[in-house]
């Protein structure tokens, strides 16, 4: 497992990085050799340190983790126990399904473009501040909303393996998923 460490308005001391190799490095067990693990620490004016964990290729699919407290330390305890837990629960959820089970795609999911652009005003005033793009792989929704939990996000866009049609699953407020198929 490679682990890929940065900061944002703070200095990576020794001890930091050697604390967040020996904390993410009990995850090594969990995961393949080829993951990669990416890991950001920032501060604000606040006092808030923040640490944002970004781990690809499990089981083809990226798993996110933030926590964000005063005492870094801590945070990254927090982060650490709770991308253990997801990495557990969906890795379960992998061992539980049925060996031959055509929707559950395990080779490496990967976004093949991912840029920011400078914000350019259109000609009625709204500005994009974000462009991304990335690959539509054919998954069903049910593996869909499995990769937007996997990502913490809110919805998640897939080309339907069935139509090969667009389509989007999103978190409706009640806590269930709403699905919106192209017509």
């Amino acid at each position: 497992m490679k682990i890929v460490i940065s900061g944002k308005k703070i200095k990576l001391t020794d001890g930091i990085t050697g604390y967040i190799d020996k904390k993410f490095g009990r995850l090594e067990k969990l995961l393949d050799p080829d993951a990669e693990l990416r890991v950001t620490v920032s501060a604000n004016k606040k006092t808030k340190q923040k640490v944002e964990v970004t781990l690809d290729n499990i089981n083809g699919h990226v798993v996110r983790a933030e926590e964000v407290q005063e005492d870094l330390y801590s945070a990254i305890d927090l982060v650490c126990d709770k991308l253990n837990r997801q990495i557990v629960k969906y890795k379960n959820k992998f061992k539980t399904r049925k060996t031959g089970n055509e929707t559950i795609r395990f080779d490496k999911f990967e976004e093949l473009l991912s840029e920011e652009v400078e914000a350019v005003p259109e000609e009625d005033g709204l500005v994009f501040e974000r462009k991304k793009r990335f690959n539509l792989k054919p998954m069903s929704p049910e593996e869909a909303v499995l990769q937007m939990n996997l990502l913490g996000h809110d919805f998640f866009l897939f080309k339907d393996q069935d139509t090969f049609e667009v389509s989007l699953v999103y978190r409706r407020g009640d806590g269930g998923y709403g699905l919106i198929e192209q017509e």
